[in-house]
């Protein structure tokens, strides 16, 4: 146990688990118990109160006003999410106050969410089990109420080569599908090279009928070419880098698409223009949408997103692709956010990072750790990366 005792504020559970592994290392913690956000003036409260560390939410705004609150005394912000859009970085420079994130162990689980809205969205899953329900069930016929569309032998377009969308790609190589790819920052051509060898050999043992390939293209002809588009980048605005992300897809982007084709965004939710989006479902541009993320979250009622009139083509879901019980909560640091959140609390209160703005291991476990004039570069590049 350390010698220190180290006090804590948490904006929200992170899990008996962890919670408790924190207070067993001697750490004074407080958790808000929610399930809402607190308002921020409680933030800057505890803050100011002289708290070392706070653990943080996407939903929590940490600005200037939270680090002029700690000054001298806040230590990190230890946020449980791999994003941190919340996080003024210029502000966290200005203040020199470390913050961390979760990032790797949700990527499993968040293009795994991924892959399954695009099979819910493409097979008209939730229109079938509203027929069920509703007993509008009719006798069974071979292409009426609806039809579905199949996944399989299909193209998919993967916006974004980071840690998820490299994992997306997996999962939808296994599905035989040809896989289209594009990223704003970067190429991973060997992965690319070892998914194309797997492919080939598929089809040589007689695994896939039929042959099958990967490779990187313009986003043009990404949108163009794909029955499936899957959106895995980070939400960079202008001003932050010469590719920005922000609306990434919008009424021009999306004129592009198949008319038959499907959108889903897992990213961030502002990298979609969701009054675009609408527009084009309503006027059936495309043929249909899923979201996990938006501009505005919980998603307002006077959405567009939730016009009845496009609700047969749009799926909307809570922010949920990383909402597994491992994913979040196991307090490994190698396998759950809650872990991977107080192991970086832990490594900077404890000085097991040696002030050094980079990623350190620590017991072998790999902890991103934000700090200083270094952090929009080195925060920007690991978003690139998520």
């Amino acid at each position: 146990m350390f010698e220190k005792k180290f006090r804590v504020f948490a904006t929200s559970r992170i899990g008996d688990a962890a919670e408790n592994r924190l207070r067993e290392r001697g750490y004074d913690l407080e958790v808000f118990q929610g399930p809402e956000a607190p308002p921020k003036k409680l933030i800057v409260e505890k803050v100011k109160s002289g708290i070392d560390g706070l653990i943080t939410t996407l939903r929590d705004p940490i600005d200037a006003e939270v680090f002029e609150a700690g000054k001298g005394t806040l230590k990190v912000v230890a946020q449980i999410a791999v994003g941190f859009d919340n996080i003024n970085r210029a502000d966290a420079n200005k203040y020199k106050i470390p913050f961390t994130n979760t990032a790797d162990v949700l990527t499993e689980a968040t293009a795994e969410f991924a892959f399954f809205m695009m099979g819910m969205l493409a097979r008209k899953m939730w229109q079938s089990e509203r027929l069920v329900r509703e007993q509008k069930w009719p006798s069974w016929h071979p292409f009426l109420p609806f039809l579905g569309d199949e996944v399989t032998g299909k193209t998919i377009a993967i916006i974004g080569t980071g840690r998820i969308g490299l994992t997306m790609i997996k999962k939808c190589s296994g599905f035989d599908m040809n896989i289209l790819c594009y990223d704003p920052a970067y190429q991973n051509d060997k992965f690319i090279a070892a998914i194309q060898e797997l492919m080939d050999l598929r089809y040589a043992r007689g695994i896939q009928n039929e042959k099958t390939w990967i490779k990187y293209v313009e986003f043009e002809e990404a949108l163009r070419s794909a029955d499936y588009v899957t959106i895995h980048v980070p939400l960079l605005r202008e001003g932050e880098t010469d590719k920005p992300t922000y609306h990434l897809i919008n009424e021009k982007t999306l004129r592009l698409m198949k008319r038959t084709a499907y959108l889903i965004n897992s990213s961030r939710g502002p990298v979609v223009d969701e009054k675009a989006l609408a527009k084009a479902l309503k006027e059936k541009v495309i043929a249909g949408a899923a979201l996990d993320v938006f501009e505005k979250e919980p998603l307002p009622p006077d959405s567009p997103l939730l016009d009845p009139e496009i609700a047969d083509r749009c799926r909307v879901f809570h922010h949920f692709a990383s909402g597994a019980r491992i994913t979040r909560l196991d307090v490994d640091p190698d396998k759950g956010m809650a872990g991977r959140c107080i192991q970086g609390l832990v490594d900077v209160l404890e000085g097991n990072y040696g002030g050094d703005p980079t990623v350190r291991r620590v017991r072998e476990i790999s902890i991103r750790i934000y700090v200083g004039e270094t952090s929009d570069r080195i925060a920007a590049d690991a978003l690139a990366r998520s």
